[in-house]
């Protein structure tokens, strides 16, 4: 099996624009034993004001037969921005997300979210 992806597999990969999203995407693992993927994008809303919590988020998986393609997750950690949820309950649903497409179980990818300071509180969840 060639573990090199080639770009006519993904939908998302090479298509402008959030309507190219088709869930999170997977290629082949080419042999690295740890991922960790950052992004200070995410966005979701408070479930009780209604105001938007901003968030940087850190996965990191240890991969068996995949990994996850970064503009999919891009795309895919886009579309908190209209849910609400607390940042604990955000950072569970992720890691499940993660470990479902990755096909591995759910202590091999660790998921943290650091809420951006909003009334003079930091949050940090970990799951």
């Amino acid at each position: 099996m060639d573990p090199t992806p080639r770009s006519t597999e993904f939908v998302a990969l090479g298509n402008p624009g959030p309507d190219q999203y088709a869930g999170l995407e997977t290629f082949a693992n080419p042999g690295v034993s740890n991922v960790e993927m950052t992004s200070d994008e995410l966005t979701a809303v408070c479930p009780v004001t209604g105001q938007p919590d901003l968030y940087v988020v850190t996965i990191e998986f240890w991969p068996q037969g995949l990994c996850i393609e970064s503009k999919s997750l891009k795309l895919y950690l886009n579309r908190f921005r209209n849910e609400a949820g607390f940042c604990e309950a955000l950072a569970v649903r992720i890691r499940d997300d993660i470990a479902e497409v990755l096909e591995i179980p759910h202590d091999k990818v660790r998921v943290t979210l650091k809420q951006k300071v909003r009334g003079g509180i930091t949050i940090t969840a970990t799951s």
